[in-house]
């Protein structure tokens, strides 16, 4: 697990195992052999819970990426159980990765909570339950992860207000995000983190940026902005099947990207305390002492 810098780079496999138990250790295997990953998030959710049967029925939007006939039975694929759950997170532990998790519903908060992961992401399509964040708020003494994708302003003031009567937000990190896939450079909307910074920096416990772009440059401007929780989605072959592996980055690009932090976070001091060593070394041979000039 990476340390010594002061932000996190996770690693989203999403739903990019395919339904495979394998591939899903695979991916733990391969994410933890990088060495600059705190978390390998998965997610939970409930099908029946979660979407209506006429949703249910519905053919998936996208055929071609489709692992059922129907869109209930294309999630049901790709869901793994409570005890496929604990042996993912038993594996990223013995590994040194934190295993954290994404939840839908309500029966998915109650499971994944069960046991007792890094924190629980609550997805963008999902912030605005108040019943799941309840029972998170209630009975997970974790740290809460939120991404604001899909979600105005107004609706993250109402959040963000049921949170702080919870007396969760402390224990919050909120994400900017844009629920695009992949999201255009110019929808990304990295000023979001400002807001976020201006507006709750001073009570929750952290900010985040989720992205879904190609590349891996406007994450390090997302750090640089005030992040200091960089999400990406992982895949070990872009090629595969599934709606996020084309946008997804693998290990190399994970490694980069890691470098790149590191290095914006080398540069990110200030002369506060006085000039830097390179320049005291410089100012006796280069610069002309206030005194010397007529007054």
């Amino acid at each position: 697990m990476q340390t010594g810098n002061d932000f996190s780079l996770v690693a989203e496999a999403g739903c990019n195992h395919q339904g495979r138990v394998d591939l899903a250790l695979r991916m733990i295997e391969a994410s933890a052999a990088t060495g600059v990953l705190t978390h390998l998030k998965f997610q939970k959710r409930n099908v029946h819970e979660l979407l209506s049967e006429e949703t249910r029925a519905m053919p998936h939007p996208r055929p071609e990426h489709a692992f059922g006939e129907t869109y209930g039975r294309h999630r049901d694929h790709l869901e793994f159980d409570l005890e496929t759950h604990r042996r993912l997170k038993r594996h990223c532990e013995d590994l040194g990765l934190g295993y954290a998790c994404s939840v839908w519903d309500v029966t998915s908060a109650r499971e994944i909570a069960s046991l007792n992961p890094g924190y629980i992401k609550v997805p963008s399509a999902a912030n605005l339950n108040f019943p799941l964040l309840d029972v998170l708020c209630q009975e997970y003494a974790g740290d809460l992860h939120i991404s604001l994708g899909m979600t105005t302003r107004q609706e993250i003031v109402m959040l963000t207000a049921h949170l702080r009567r919870q007396r969760a937000l402390p224990r919050t990190v909120l994400y900017a995000c844009t629920s695009a896939y992949p999201t255009p450079r110019s929808q990304v909307c990295l000023r979001e983190i400002a807001f976020l910074k201006e507006t709750f920096g001073h009570e929750v416990r952290g900010l985040g940026f989720s992205g879904h772009h190609q590349g891996v440059l406007l994450d390090v401007a997302a750090y640089a902005m005030g992040a200091r929780w960089i999400e990406r989605h992982f895949t070990l072959d872009r090629t595969l099947k599934g709606t996020d592996q084309a946008l997804s980055l693998q290990s190399e690009d994970l490694l980069q990207l890691h470098g790149n932090l590191a290095e914006v976070r080398e540069a990110m001091g200030t002369k506060e305390s006085g000039l830097t060593e390179g320049e005291l070394a410089q100012r006796r041979w280069m610069k002309v002492p206030m005194e010397a000039f007529p007054h």
